[in-house]
Parts: C-alpha cells; structure tokens; sequence
C-alpha cells in the first residue's frame, strides 16, 4: 500500500486524475470502477478537463458504480446513476452502453445483484477502482461487520450513513432509503488495482483507524491492508492522525513513478 500525503484537497483531485487518465491511456478499454461524493465530484471535473485539453479518449472505457439506492428511479437527481451522468458520463465521450450502476428499482434485487457480478466478471474484472472512505469506514456501502468475500448484494443502511446522506433527502435521515445495492468487499478487493482517496480533517481519525489500525469488521475499509496494489492519496488535514506519516512521505519520495506525479503537481 502506497500513501500519497498532498497539501489541500485540490492537490489530492488533480494526482488522481491524472493517474486514472494515465491508465486509460496505457488501456483504452480500462475497466474502471466508479464512487461519488463531494470529493469524487473534483476528480470527475479535473477527468473533464483532461479529455478538453489533451483528447482523453473514454469511447472504449466501461465503469461500474459502487452502489446505489434501492427505490430510487435513475432519473431522480437523488440517484446515484443521476449523479454520474450529471458530474461525469455527460461531459465525456464515454458510450452510455457501457456505464453500469446498479437498478434499485429491480423487481428481484438478488437477481439484480447476481447479474452486476456476472456482468464485472463478463468485463474481465475492475482494472482500477476509485473509493471513498465512509466516515464509520465502510467503503462502498459496505457497512459495519460486511464479510470481507461478500459480492454485490442488498444492504441496509446504518443510522449514521442515513444521517450523513440525508443532505440529499431535505435534510430528513428518515427519508433517506434504507436499503442499497452495493459491491462486496469482496468484489472491491477483485479489483487489479484501488485508489483510496480521502481528505478532511473530518476524515483524520477513520482514515488513521482503517489504515494503521488492526483488521476489522466493524471497519470495512481495513480490509484495504489485502489489496493486491492499493494506494492512499490524501490531503494534509485527513492525513493528520496517521502514525507513520513522515515514513509514508519518505517512502512515496523514494518511488519514481510518484515522484513523476508530484513533481508535476509542483
């Protein structure tokens, strides 16, 4: 696992992009996993930028979400395929034929399930998959005590996820669904390569907990520490409560394909 410590958040968008640019670039048909949320929202605008300024090609991308609401239609801006199209898929030349999100409106949900795996697997698995880090460390909507080999299935939505989600529903935790669909850890770990990215001070003492802290199941996200290539990129304020912090710089400095990006972010 690398851990990639940058100054601010916009520091933290930029690196990203330009490595999931890099690996569309060695692939043309990368099979790139997709997250949300406010940070990913940087990412996917810095994405856009790229494909402006230096012809980034998706015509041959195929994406997977992590997750999404079970009873949310795909057209309400609440839904997480409405999320996409609005932040990322509209705004690039990727074929609408290969973004796939999971249908929380399947009539059989386990059916819907069985057939996003077969469909990940179909695609010959996630090259590289974007995360992001729950604030009770789940990752995707893997919440507390999901097994560690679990796949694509329903999730209920911990009180907490309700309450930090609730900014899209009014404000209301109650009217945030209480079900998902969401990838497996399982599934997420299958995945050839996993960039976690996390910034906030806010995010200090759960990143410090999932990265430096013992393998648990009540934090999803530690089952990072078995990604075959996971890498960390953070900001300076989530990163404050890391331990180890000062190794991780020296390490990453060490490294020349980092020193490549971060000299570029110079």
């Amino acid at each position: 696992m690398d851990i990639v410590i940058l100054p601010t958040s916009e520091h933290v968008e930029k690196l990203t992009a330009r490595l999931v640019a890099d690996r569309i670039k060695a692939k043309p048909n990368l099979v790139l996993g997709c997250a949300t949320g406010r940070t990913m929202e940087g990412i996917y605008d810095e994405l856009v930028s790229l494909a402006q300024a230096h012809a980034l090609d998706f015509s041959r991308v195929r994406t997977f979400n992590l997750d999404e609401y079970v009873g949310v239609s795909p057209d309400d801006a609440r839904s997480y395929r409405h999320y996409m199209n609005r932040h990322f898929f509209s705004r690039v030349n990727i074929d609408a034929a290969n973004t796939y999100v999971p249908n929380g409106l399947a009539t059989d949900l386990e059916a819907e399930c069985d057939a996003y795996e077969a469909a990940i697997v179909a695609a010959g698995g996630i090259d590289l998959q974007l995360l992001g880090l729950g604030s009770n460390g789940h990752i995707g909507f893997n919440e507390p005590l999901s097994g560690f080999q679990s796949r694509t299935r329903v999730q209920p939505l911990a009180p907490h996820t309700r309450e930090q989600n609730a900014g899209m529903f009014g404000g209301d935790p109650e009217k945030v669904p209480t079900t998902a669909l969401t990838m497996g850890v399982g599934t997420i770990l299958d995945s050839r390569e996993a960039l976690l990215v996390v910034t906030g001070e806010h995010k200090a003492d759960i990143l410090a907990r999932s990265l430096e802290g013992p393998v648990v199941g009540v934090i999803t996200a530690t089952a990072l520490q078995f990604h075959r290539r996971c890498h960390v990129i953070t900001d300076e304020a989530a990163a404050a409560k890391l331990n180890l912090r000062e190794f991780y710089r020296d390490e990453v400095s060490h490294l020349p394909v980092w020193r490549g990006y971060l000299n570029a972010l110079d």
